[in-house]
This record gives C-alpha cells, structure tokens and sequence, in this order.
C-alpha cells in the first residue's frame, strides 16, 4: 500500500471470493480449507498475494480443531503474504462478519486498500459431545450451562416461550424446513443437497425425530466442515473493473449475554442492527431483493422475519403461509438454502453469507436465484441472539 487515505467505510468493495463445499470433509484439514478458499478468492479477484495490506481470519473453534492460532495458515499456500498482518477474529457464530467489520475498517481508516478475510471451522472430526459443549460455550454458561448444554436446547427453550404467547408455530418452522431444503438442493456447495418436503419436516418419524422439544432434526442447521473467503478493495481499485459488489452498510449491535435478562420472544439486538443498517443505507426493507439470514435454527429465522420488520411479533408465520419469504415473494430468505441446508461451520458462516449475497448479486447464484436482483441484506448472529451484524450489499455494475 502506497500512502494512506480515508475511504467511506459504504464504498468498500467485495473484489473477489472463494468458497469450498460445505460438509462433513474428513480429507480436508483446517489449513488445507483456508488454502482452498484464500486461493481461490485472490484467484477470482486477479489479485496477487503480495499486494494484500492485511489478512482476518475468522475461527471459533473452542477446543474442536487441535489447531488453535490459525492467524498465519493462509501463508502456508500463499507465501507472499508472509510479514503482512493477520489476526485471528472470534465472536461465536458470526465470527465471520466481525472478520469482515475488521478488515472494512482497517479499509476505511486508510490502513489497507487490500484485505483478506478468510472465515474457517473444522467441526466433523471432533466426537459429538466435544462439539456440544464447544457450542455451548457461546451462552452463558453461569446460568444456561451444564454437562447436557446444547444450542438445540437453548433454542427450544426460545422456541418453548415463543409459543406460549403467539400458540404453536411447529408446521411454520416445518415450512422454513422445506423451503430451505427445497433451495438447498440446488446449491453444489451446500452440505445437504436434498429437497426435503414439507410433509417431511412437519412429521416427527425416525427420521426426524424430536432433538429438543419442540425442534425435529430438520429444525437444526448441520454441524459442517467449510471456509468461504473475500477480498476486500478500496473504491477506487474497482473502478475498472466490469463487475462492482458494494457494501452499502453495515451495523453490529450486541445485546447482554444472559437469556435470564431479556425478552426471549423478541431479538431485539436483529432487529436494532436491522434498523441501523437500512438507516445508513438510506433504504426500507421493502428496497432489498433478497436476503440471507442467520437460520442456525428454523425458530431464530422465524423471529428475524419479526425483528427485521418483515412481520409483527408473533406474525412472522403468516409470511410462509403468503409465500412472502420464499422465491418470487415480497422478500426471499435464504435462497441459498441458508445454514439450515447448507451448513453451519461456525467460524465460515458470516463470511459465506457474504459470498452468497455477492454471487446473489453478480448474477452467480448458489441456490435459487433472486432475478435481477440489485441490493441483498444479510444477518449474522452469534450466540442467542447475542452478537448480531446486518450488512447490506448492493450491485453497482
């Protein structure tokens, strides 16, 4: 980087991006995924590795890799970004839009005018209570923790005190369920490619047996093995390029830790960063042609519909009922068939949310597409609605 100059933070550009499949990939090791995903990024956005200004890597981890310090693997397949900065950015799962905050600020303060952010979990190869408590350890443990803790179980007590005041919602998360399932299928990096069914989702069998009432296992994203990475630029280092992805705004609020404190019916952090976000943009909701949300399980994107405005507390079913968040409705949601299909690799998520809405946006969908679709809005949350980030990104050309 030459010199140094102030850039709006709304006129940092997504470059380039590089995403590997979502899955369960016992032959991929955390660096071998970072490697993948931060060369394909700099590869699609016809930039070298020594012009990067700075890297982000985004890793939750909690004892699930045996690799903790992960700052520096991008250098293992891209020497040249030896001696450049890189640091290691966690906030549960939305850890990747806070690698993503990191490096438009670094951008916008003039200290870069090249980031990468590389977003990376390796889940699978840890056994299932290890990865339980792992997660576990995003809530507040002093009160919601335990030896049988999980995220399933802290969402169905969510899930528990939303239909005890607006009735029982199970065939409305039956049918987010399906609708992502349905969009999962037609994403080749998703980790389940699969069209579910409504029928499927809605009947607890065997094969979707009750993980913690009120939830079916087709209420719960998957626990997944994955990296997604982005190359952000300074504005004036896309003005010759033929395609521009803008991040038009961003906003990250965060709300107390404690569920014992707050009115769990409601996300009021989503729906405070959903407010900021549009503001900034200068936007309503009623302007985005899509959007990606955070659907770690069917009930938290049920309440985002509320929180972002879509619907009135305890109204957000009725959306599913009108087709509204589906293709061709007032607002699709997670046409790439969101976490809940394609897969939850906690430390990747926010990064690949961001991946997907460029794509979205540059006519390249991974899933169903948003037809001509010009502005995307994406929400990352981290713990139970804890840590919570809206960007929104717009087309320019």
């Amino acid at each position: 980087m030459n010199g140094k100059a102030n850039y709006p933070a709304d006129q940092v550009t997504i470059l380039g991006w590089g995403h590997t499949r979502f899955g369960k990939l016992g032959d991929q090791t955390l660096e071998r995924l970072i490697g993948t995903a931060a060369k394909e990024a700099l590869a699609h956005a016809e930039v070298d590795a020594r012009d990067i200004d700075e890297v982000v890597v985004s890793h939750f981890n909690q004892g699930m890799d045996p690799q903790g310090f992960p700052a520096s693997l991008p250098i293992q397949a891209l020497p040249d970004l030896r001696y450049k900065p890189a640091t290691r950015v966690e906030n549960a799962c939305a850890s990747g839009s806070a690698a993503l905050h990191q490096g438009i600020k670094s951008i916008a303060a003039g200290n870069a005018k090249l980031v990468l952010v590389v977003g990376v979990e390796k889940m699978t190869a840890s056994p299932g209570p290890e990865i339980q408590k792992a997660l576990a350890s995003a809530s507040y443990v002093a009160e919601e923790g335990g030896p049988n803790a999980s995220f399933a179980g802290i969402f169905a007590q969510i899930a528990q005190l939303y239909f005890q005041r607006y009735g029982d919602k199970s065939d409305a998360l039956a049918r987010i369920a399906a609708k992502n399932h349905a969009y999962g299928a037609l994403n080749p990096l998703a980790h389940l490619q699969k069209d579910l069914g409504y029928e499927f989702c809605r009947r607890v069998s065997v094969e979707n047996p009750l993980v913690a009432p009120p939830l079916r296992r087709t209420d719960c994203s998957l626990i997944s093995d994955g990296a997604a990475a982005i190359v952000l630029a300074a504005p004036d280092l896309a003005a010759d390029r033929s395609r521009e992805i803008r991040i038009r705004a961003t906003a990250h609020v965060n709300d107390a830790l404690p569920m014992s404190g707050r009115d769990m019916t409601f996300l009021e952090g989503a729906a405070r960063a959903w407010k900021q976000a549009l503001s900034r943009a200068g936007l309503t909701l009623d302007d985005l042609d899509f959007a990606e949300s955070h659907d770690c399980f069917t009930i938290a994107e049920l309440m985002q519909y509320e929180a972002m405005g879509l619907a009135k507390p305890g109204r957000g079913a009725d959306l599913l009922e009108e087709g509204a968040t589906s293709k061709g409705g007032r607002l699709p949601v997670n046409l790439s068939g969101g976490l809940k299909a394609k897969g939850h690799p906690i430390g990747a998520t926010g990064v690949s949310m961001h991946v997907i809405a460029a794509r979205q946006l540059a006519g390249e969908p991974l899933g169903a597409k948003a037809e001509g679709a010009r502005l995307g809005g994406i929400f990352n949350m981290g713990g139970a609605g804890v840590a919570n980030y809206c960007s929104i990104l717009e087309r320019v050309r």
